[in-house]
């Protein structure tokens, strides 16, 4: 062993401590703050309480917000899974013109023309058709905004899957809705389950649109409720931020944790005919 070797092997080390410190120094923060009396910006060690999780339970819109925004994912992902593998096992098996041409318009439009750049004709659409601080209204919106992509990630599991199959399931029978739920989404399970939690994410995370289109403070979800949270004099509220902050993270870990150990994750497919 060289010195210049180990010189390498210490800096490469010092690499890979220094970047998991980057993103465990938050966690532990997030772990500790909400269980410490006088919690701060700093990681230490805290001085336990529970008055943090009740001053958090006593906001008068807290939980509430939790839940719109549980309504708002769930309806989200769910439109966007189904729509997205819809529309994926059909552009997979129908021969279309110039379809190739027609899914990377569809994926680069809708990254080039973000929500940003449309939210002024979103907003005038939503005003005109009634349905601003709709939950339903506003979680339609962001389906939408998700489905080029979906549409495109989940066309790979679907072209994954062989044709013989299908036939095979024709002959004895199976009409194409029977062919689709009991032959296909079974093989594409991995990449719709991938497609599930990754909407789940977006939604959940997403705070420009229910921002603008749920004026009702009592509609909103936990997205936009995090920037309200201040005290008196205008200082980010340390006693609920810490709370608050843990219980928002809590659905995503347990929603990942389920569908990686019941179905697994793969972002390609992986059959070959």
């Amino acid at each position: 062993m060289s010195p210049l070797w180990m010189v390498r092997r210490i800096g490469f080390y010092v690499l890979v401590a220094v970047v998991m410190a980057f993103f465990a120094v938050p966690m532990l923060w997030l772990a500790s703050a909400p269980f410490d009396s006088r919690p701060g910006l700093g990681l230490r060690w805290p001085d336990w309480t529970l008055d943090n999780v009740t001053a958090t339970f006593d906001h008068p819109y807290a939980l509430t917000s939790l839940v719109n925004s549980l309504v708002l994912c769930v309806i989200a992902t769910v439109v966007t899974t189904v729509l997205a593998a819809l529309a994926a096992y059909a552009l997979s098996r129908v021969r279309i013109p110039g379809r190739d041409l027609l899914l990377y318009l569809l994926l680069l439009l809708s990254s080039v023309v973000t929500g940003t750049a449309a939210m002024v004709p979103i907003f005038v659409m939503m005003l005109q058709l009634g349905l601003i601080n709709s939950q339903f209204g506003t979680a339609l919106v962001i389906a939408g905004g998700m489905l080029p992509a979906a549409i495109f990630i989940l066309k790979d599991f679907m072209d994954a899957v062989p044709r013989s199959y299908e036939e095979s399931a024709r002959v004895f029978g199976a009409s194409p809705r029977q062919v689709l739920a009991h032959v296909v989404l079974p093989v594409a399970r991995p990449g719709v389950a991938t497609i599930f939690v990754w909407a789940f994410v977006n939604a959940w995370g997403n705070f420009l649109l229910p921002f603008l289109l749920l004026r009702d403070v009592g509609a909103q979800p936990a997205a936009v409720l995090l920037r309200t949270l201040y005290d008196e004099g205008g200082s980010a509220n340390l006693t609920v931020i810490p709370v608050f902050s843990l219980l928002y993270s809590i659905p995503v870990v347990v929603l990942y944790l389920f569908v990686n150990r019941r179905y697994g994750f793969r972002f390609h497919g992986g059959i070959k005919s």
